[in-house]
């Protein structure tokens, strides 16, 4: 197929499943806007008042459906006008990916109107970005872009394209969308969280945001019940377990239930789930569940012993932890 960069990067947005983008229209992103508005039949564009409003719609949008949101500003100040959005998702692990023109290649570096270096600038809170100097890597660009957003732990990607990039004509082919798939967790690992589980006479489940960011919410219910243990949950954690259920003690930390913290305060072992032992939840963290064994279950690596130094650790999604540890504990109850 051969097509303009603008009309490429719509057919890779239709390709990857997207059927709604936010955004604000300028200068260095017309032509991308030219041709959503032809594909307005696969792709509802919503305009927002300011680019800060679309990026978190975006934000939002992802949260709500588990899809990876997108949106789409022009160079300069609508580019970092972003940047607030992307933070937020960054912090809070939402798939992304947010998609800013720029001044042509030639124009780039010589201070040229309303260009900036947005790559340089979004480093710190993006998972990745790019910035597409050759039209024969945009449409490899935009699917390893969705691929990093929604793979592992999710979070934003950013792609920058100049706008002779989108103007350009090319040969392209568009790439076969793979589902998420996760390495199951270690066995020895998994088992001795289960035996320490099992022993436990006061325990307690600290669920954060990563339950329901792994589709995990049936698993997890199941966890709870078969160790009847009270569940505690951080802000991102809430809904991933009914708030009517008889374990479930209200939130954790600062702005929580005083349940929760005693619970906090008394347990002898605190199995966090998919949850960062932020400040707002730990507080003096040399003080934070002072008789736990503390478990610590996340996706990510880099999170695990960086707030709490926690007693045993495991590296999974939720969805696949919780299917190993349940397998593997007994039926109890902690009245």
């Amino acid at each position: 197929m051969k097509a303009k960069g603008a009309k490429i990067l719509i057919d890779c947005l239709i390709n990857e499943g997207v059927d709604t983008v936010f955004g604000y229209p300028g200068g260095c992103v017309l032509d991308i806007f030219d041709e959503l508005y032809k594909a307005s039949a696969s792709i509802r564009q919503i305009l927002t008042c300011h680019e800060q409003g679309a990026s978190h719609a975006a934000d939002g949008y992802a949260r709500v459906t588990g899809r990876v949101g997108v949106v789409i500003a022009t160079s300069g100040p609508g580019a970092t006008n972003l940047v607030t959005g992307i933070a937020n998702a960054y912090m809070d692990s939402i798939p992304l990916v947010a998609i800013t023109g720029n001044v042509a290649i030639s124009g780039l570096g010589r201070d040229s109107f309303q260009e900036i270096d947005i790559t340089g600038v979004t480093m710190p809170i993006t998972k990745h970005n790019y910035i597409v100097k050759d039209i024969s890597e945009l449409s490899r660009t935009v699917s390893e872009a969705f691929r990093i957003a929604r793979s592992g732990r999710p979070g934003p990607v950013l792609i920058d394209i100049p706008k002779n990039i989108q103007q350009q004509e090319a040969e392209y082919e568009l790439f076969p969308v793979k589902p998420v798939t996760h390495k199951p967790p270690d066995g020895a690992a998994a088992a001795e969280i289960a035996e320490l589980i099992n022993k436990a006479e006061r325990p307690l489940v600290y669920m954060g945001g990563g339950v329901i960011l792994s589709g995990a919410e049936k698993e997890f219910k199941r966890f709870a019940e078969t160790i009847g243990a009270p569940v505690a949950s951080s802000m991102m954690g809430l809904g991933g377990f009914p708030g009517s259920h008889p374990l479930f003690i209200g939130m954790i930390g600062m702005h929580g239930e005083a349940a929760a913290a005693a619970a906090t305060q008394e347990c002898d072992v605190l199995i966090a789930i998919g949850a960062r032992f932020s400040d707002r939840v730990a507080g003096d963290r040399t003080k934070f569940a002072p008789q736990a064994h503390i478990i610590h279950i996340d996706v990510d690596n880099a999170e695990l012993n960086k707030n709490v130094k926690a007693f045993l650790t495991l590296v999974s999604d939720a969805k696949g932890a919780l299917t190993a540890l349940t397998e593997r504990l007994k039926k109890t109850a902690h009245p």
